[in-house]
């Protein structure tokens, strides 16, 4: 029998007033309830095509006044229909945890919009927390049944909707960041300073999750809520009172995110959370052509900031130069788009990981340092460390690295790269981590997974021609006579059809989670047994902008250099994955390097 009951009622004063004298735990017993406005189309499958419809979801210990106030609410008052959850087990905690899943899952679907405030929400440690979270999931399926979830638990989980919602449970440090930043953003605004904040962290660690998170957090700060809709219960509830709204008030806000498909999946959640819009997520581009000066510029995966170099287009070209005599009054080639962002905002928030940079045109490893360095010195460098897309943890993001002779100390250029030392290969537990003989057969096991869990692809450096770009019939990869085509658009690959039949390059997936990544290892990258070292092989490396020597600067890159770029792009794929990564090594040497690390299938 099913503990927890919802009773469902019309959020009208007489529909309150019928249902709260019915058992005394309405007025005063922990509850979850759910509030929305689409009863009339519920349940049916055309319900995407209608006009946006509004969820919002809260707990109470006195449901029946907290429905009241909804009623008089002007935010509240368009919603229709109430459903309270309650069980007699359910605590506090308990109803916080809910809340903050029902939330999260609301925000995945994508049939709603959400109009909870992004104040902190709250996942705390609690007794008997894993037996309560098998009773959500229940919660989860009967709310379906009725018409308020369209999607699965596995449909909303695998979407970019959640991945990338700004309606997380923060880790302690990011909440930790979150936190410093903004009382060092509100100190900075109160003395008319500006600030650069700099965010830290290795794949993995949520920077993109924070800087959607932030902003969303901003936004409703700014937007001043009413008295009674204050809930001291959040992380950040200090933030909403005591001046903080007024500070932030008539201030402009701004996300620029460098990858064109990352962008684009960024758009789409805005478009569906209130408070953000698509038009602030930007390019580098649009912030530097644009004649305003932001308040805050939020910067993701700063490291593919460009420096002065050919761009993809001579429109480009030409558009880099104009910028940079606009903002500086002269064609200074040594300005790079990190200075374009301080010249376009007061107050910068750049999050980085150096070793993610993975073409000569990114912003240079040594500016990078700086930037770090005086953040630091500044006392606003803020450390991600928690590992949040890998099963096995912080432990196997560090061991890739170090394979791969790619960790955060391998930021200079030459000889300086350090391989790991030969071991038998490390397992790490509840984390499917395997190396192939034979690339079929990790695409038929790729393919397995993805009939299981979804969102399992193959990935590849870019160690082969883009034939397909000129001619749709032709194929880019054939390996042991297995043809396969890279990705054939760049935008929301991960989620287009047809993707679990292509492979995905390092364009399309830095940025994003895979339940299951079927990495293939091209030439570029190869073992010499006799020197013990990696080197690239260039005339295997196909990407013409990855290996670019940068007229503008005078800047010829070596073989070490590009190999610095290529053991990133690698260590970017290799964690990718959130439940298992597959490998298939096609160099021999190199086979035989990595199989001292990555147990063989079969064994």
């Amino acid at each position: 029998m099913t503990p927890f009951d919802i009773t469902s009622f019309g959020l009208t004063s007489e529909e309150i007033s019928a249902w709260a004298p019915l058992d005394r735990r309405y007025k005063n017993w922990p509850v979850v309830y759910v509030l929305d406005n689409a009863n009339a189309v519920r349940g049916r499958p055309s319900i995407r095509n209608q006009s946006v419809s509004d969820v919002y979801v809260g707990e109470s210990l006195n449901a029946a006044a907290r429905m009241r106030q909804h009623l008089d609410s002007d935010a509240k008052k368009h919603l229709t229909t109430v459903r309270v959850i309650i069980d007699e087990t359910f605590n506090k905690s308990v109803c916080l945890d809910l809340e903050s899943y029902l939330i999260r899952m609301l925000a995945g679907d994508g049939v709603y919009q959400v109009l909870n405030r992004n104040d902190g929400i709250t996942e705390s440690e609690y007794y008997e927390r894993e037996r309560y979270r098998e009773s959500f999931e229940k919660v989860f399926e009967q709310l379906k049944n009725d018409g308020v979830f369209i999607r699965s638990i596995p449909e909303i989980e695998n979407s970019d909707l959640f991945k990338l919602s700004p309606f997380k449970a923060l880790t302690q440090d990011q909440a930790v960041a979150v936190e410093g930043i903004l009382e060092g953003l509100f100190a900075d605004l109160e003395s008319t300073a500006t600030s650069t904040s700099v965010i830290q962290g290795e794949p993995g660690t949520g920077k993109t999750v924070i800087a959607i998170y932030m902003l969303k957090l901003l936004v409703d700060i700014q937007a001043a809520p009413p008295a009674e809709e204050f809930d001291s219960d959040s992380l950040f509830a200090e933030f909403f009172v005591g001046g903080y709204p007024e500070l932030l008030a008539g201030l402009s806000f701004g996300l620029v995110v460098p990858q064109q498909s990352l962008r684009e999946s960024i758009k789409k959640v805005f478009r569906k959370t209130p408070g953000l819009h698509p038009d602030m997520v930007m390019t580098a581009f649009e912030v530097g052509a644009s004649e305003k000066v932001f308040d805050l510029l939020l910067v993701d995966e700063a490291h593919r900031l460009n420096q002065r170099a050919n761009q993809p287009s001579g429109v480009q070209n030409r558009k880099f130069r104009e910028i940079t005599e606009t903002l500086f009054g002269s064609d200074d080639t040594s300005k790079t788009q990190l200075d374009w962002i301080r010249a376009r905002s007061r107050h910068q928030i750049f999050l980085v990981d150096a070793s993610q940079s993975v073409r000569p045109a990114d912003v240079p490893a040594e500016l990078l340092g700086e930037l770090v360095g005086a953040a630091r010195a500044g006392g606003r460098l803020y450390p991600l460390l928690s590992q949040m897309r890998v099963a096995a943890g912080d432990d196997y993001v560090g061991y890739v690295r170090r394979v791969l002779g790619s960790g955060a100390g391998s930021g200079s250029l030459g000889s300086g790269f350090e391989l790991a030392e030969p071991v038998h290969p490390q397992v790490f537990e509840g984390y499917d981590f395997r190396m192939f003989d034979s690339v079929e057969a990790m695409r038929a096991e790729i393919r397995a997974r993805d009939a299981e869990v979804g969102l399992s692809r193959l990935l590849a450096g870019y160690a082969w021609e883009w034939k397909t770009k000129a001619d749709k019939t032709a194929f880019d990869i054939e390996i042991d006579g297995l043809q396969l085509r890279w990705n054939s658009t760049q935008t929301d690959w991960i989620a287009s059809p047809g993707s679990l039949e292509e492979v995905g390059s390092i364009h399309t997936v830095q940025g994003y989670d895979l339940n299951y990544a079927g990495v293939i290892i091209g030439r570029d990258l190869r073992y010499d047994p006799v020197a013990g070292r990696l080197f690239v092989d260039r005339d295997s490396y196909f990407d013409k902008k990855g290996k670019e020597n940068n007229r503008q600067l005078g800047v010829v890159y070596s073989d070490d250099d590009l190999l610095r770029f290529v053991r990133n792009v690698y260590a970017v794929l290799l964690t990718r994955g959130i439940r298992g990564t597959y490998v298939f090594v096609q160099d021999a040497g190199l086979r035989e390097y990595l199989g001292q690390f990555i147990p063989t299938f079969p064994a």
